[in-house]
């Protein structure tokens, strides 16, 4: 039997309140890699707003790592801190549970933010090479430097590293990007590894080391919390990294305990051809679901509360990320639980906007807190 938009769900021992899910999104605001008050700020509405889970932006577990110098990290306890006070602002105020995506880069990294043109940043203007698993750069921006093998174990390390100070800041959930054209993503690849080792050539091959950083993770990731993946379901060229592929990559994840796959696409060469249109890549999250028998998410241009909830109903996937949507109304939730006429966390604050008391003016106001589902 398939779900309703707002029934929850299991990952693991994280209880998810509804499917809605506030997708990762770029602020680059982070000064040395720390969160300030304009993370604060934009997470933690998405923690009031009813949605069921908020994953931060992409959070590089190295300085190399990062896509901007302006990019949120995770590899001191400065960040750790910081990151701290937006997860126990959750905790206090909002409804939704909330994870972290981790990451690394790859041969994408050293550019100005995308708001000022994604333009390479040089040695001389404090930028540096980025790392990939081959010689291989993308257009446009610096030559990478080709990953060894003890270079690689250092990365493993880091994200190892990222992942138990996120722990430690509060976060119930870790997605592992693994998309985009972002390190993990340039080793699955055959357009961005042509490698001649072990960790190049087949598929298993191209594989084996975002296995091995995934099951390194899961290693250390407390048993009750849920570690998923974010996927690029094609590269939109041919001959690169496919959808076949995609599916031989989740189960092996399956079988590592892989809690939910996130399924994108794109992002590897800016060569790609992609016709863009509303719910274009729910197609590639349906496949995977069928194929591989795990929870997904559905991602790319999600706009509407019919859209969501038929991704939902009809099984295409288990849960709907939104991000652009969540941007131009952080009431999404609110506005689709009025609509489907469904229950979803409301904070107290903010009683005289919910619908039950939009034309009564005269209750007592409650106390401040932690709201309970309205």
């Amino acid at each position: 039997m398939n779900a309703h938009l707002f029934d929850p769900i299991d990952l693991r021992g994280v209880h998810v309140p509804n499917r809605i899910i506030v997708s990762p999104m770029g602020m680059h605001s982070a000064v040395e890699g720390v969160a300030g008050d304009w993370h604060l700020m934009h997470l933690g509405q998405f923690a009031i707003s009813g949605a069921g889970l908020v994953i931060t932006e992409a959070v590089a577990v190295t300085p190399e790592g990062r896509v901007s110098p302006f990019d949120l990290g995770l590899w001191n306890d400065e960040q750790r801190a910081a990151l701290k006070r937006i997860t126990s602002f959750a905790a206090t105020y909002g409804g939704a549970r909330f994870g972290i995506q981790l990451y690394h880069a790859g041969r994408k990294a050293s550019v100005q933010p995308s708001f000022l043109g994604h333009k390479a940043i040089t040695a001389e203007e404090g930028g540096w090479a980025p790392e990939a698993p081959s010689r291989l750069g993308y257009r446009g921006r610096n030559e990478p430097i080709a990953l060894d093998e003890p270079s690689m174990l250092r990365i493993r390390d880091a994200f190892v590293a990222a992942a138990r100070r996120a722990d430690d800041a509060g976060f119930e959930l870790i997605e592992l990007h693994a998309a985009h054209g972002y390190l993990l993503h340039n080793y699955l690849s055959p357009l961005s590894n042509v490698r001649n080792d072990g960790y190049g050539g087949s598929l298993a091959n191209r594989m084996r080391y975002p296995l091995e950083v995934f099951d390194a993770i899961r290693a250390l990731w407390p048993t009750n919390k849920a570690l998923g993946v974010r996927v690029s379901a094609t590269d939109w060229v041919k001959g690169g990294w496919d959808l076949e592929q995609t599916l031989a990559f989740a189960d092996a994840l399956k079988e590592r305990g892989c809690d939910y796959l996130c399924v994108s696409s794109g992002g590897c060469v800016p060569e790609q051809t992609i016709t863009v249109g509303p719910l274009y890549q729910v197609p590639f999250a349906a496949a995977v679901r069928k194929h591989a028998g795990m929870p997904t998410m559905a991602v790319g241009l999600i706009r509407t509360t019919d859209e969501a909830a038929e991704i939902v109903r009809d099984g295409h996937a288990d849960m709907c990320a939104l991000a652009r949507g969540m941007l131009a109304n952080p009431r999404w939730a609110w506005d689709a639980a009025e609509k489907l006429g469904a229950s979803t966390f409301f904070p107290r604050q903010y009683d005289r906007a919910h619908p039950s008391m939009r034309n009564n003016d005269s209750f007592a106001v409650r106390t401040a807190g932690r709201a309970t589902t309205a």
